[in-house]
């Protein structure tokens, strides 16, 4: 009888339930890889986190990687690109696909960020659904979650902001869902993280190392700082202003970083700058922290109005290191 997540919520954060009739589900035709040491053969795959957004993916990332790869912020649809991030163990590489959240779109950024959020599951080892825990379980979570097909991995966030009873609320809602595992962790504390890695590897079949073992991310270092700069100003500001706003690359000369803020009308420029140019200075200052020391960064604002709804720009503006290309 296929076990219902929903008995699991007296035990620790961070167990896992699993349906026992699904087997194995690793995915067939696998590649074979090199062989690790004890002629066990190497395993690897892909593992795709998708969610609504603000559910805590990139959150979760960050702490399965143990550095920062992906920026965060408390505002919806930070994310805005594919993030690849790789675990490695000793015989094993699991490579995650951090995405952007799945929702309604209004506008050609919105649809753009579904499709790269959709397009990241073609040909995916282990789809990740990640649902907040603070948040009602609703009809977006249902439309992720039909994407998915079946046999996939179930992860409530946040279980560090919420009460126990939330928690349990989420597991029985997400019981009949065709997933084969539950997992509540808190991508904060990394409570129940090492369990989920530990049955994610589980579900690997053999196949090659993708990516060198000591390369954590796919990120550029450019593509990064663009990022950090964003993250800095989500941080910043409220309502609609994080969501008009776009950064990219103009100089990249070590020591010497040139990072260009786009925004769509004149009012949210002078807001980004700052009173006699505070903002900027503030955001460079905590950017510059978080890069090699001698970093020098030039920041200037833009207007490029209603960039969100012209398709013609979004493509543009969502590569940040285009112009140097």
């Amino acid at each position: 009888m296929t076990e219902d997540p929903t008995r699991e919520n007296t035990a620790p954060a961070g167990r896992m339930t699993e349906d026992p009739e699904a087997g194995d589900t690793a995915p067939p035709d696998r590649v074979t890889g090199d062989r690790a040491g004890g002629g066990t053969e190497f395993l690897s795959g892909f593992a795709t986190l998708v969610g609504r957004p603000n559910a805590g993916k990139s959150t979760l990332l960050n702490r399965i990687l143990g550095t920062k790869v992906s920026i965060v912020s408390d505002k919806p649809q930070t994310t805005r690109h594919r993030v690849m991030g790789v675990h490695n163990r000793p015989g094993a590489q699991l490579v995650f696909v951090d995405t952007p959240g799945i929702h309604k779109p209004v506008s050609a950024l919105g649809r753009r960020l579904n499709t790269t959020a959709t397009d990241a599951l073609d040909d995916i080892d282990v789809p990740v659904l990640v649902v907040d825990a603070t948040a009602p379980f609703g009809t977006g979570d249902r439309y992720v979650a039909d994407r998915l097909g079946q046999g996939f991995v179930v992860v409530v966030t946040k279980i560090d902001r919420a009460r126990p009873a939330q928690v349990a609320d989420q597991l029985a809602l997400t019981s009949d869902l065709p997933a084969e595992a539950w997992f509540p962790v808190s991508g904060v504390t990394g409570e129940g993280v090492p369990e989920l890695l530990d049955h994610l590897v589980s579900r690997l079949g053999p196949g090659p190392m993708y990516f060198p073992p000591d390369m954590v991310t796919d990120v550029p270092e450019p593509f990064r700082v663009a990022e950090l700069v964003r993250e800095q100003l989500l941080a910043r500001f409220r309502q609609e202003l994080p969501y008009s706003i776009a950064t990219r690359i103009t100089e990249w000369d070590w020591p010497r970083i040139g990072v260009e803020i786009l925004v769509e009308r004149d009012s949210q420029k002078g807001m980004v700058i700052g009173k006699g140019g505070l903002v900027l200075k503030e955001v460079g200052t905590a950017v510059r922290r978080q890069l090699p020391e001698g970093a020098h960064i030039e920041l200037r604002v833009s207007v490029e109005r209603n960039w969100q709804n012209r398709a013609d720009l979004v493509d543009r503006l969502l590569d940040p290191i285009h112009d140097l290309e």
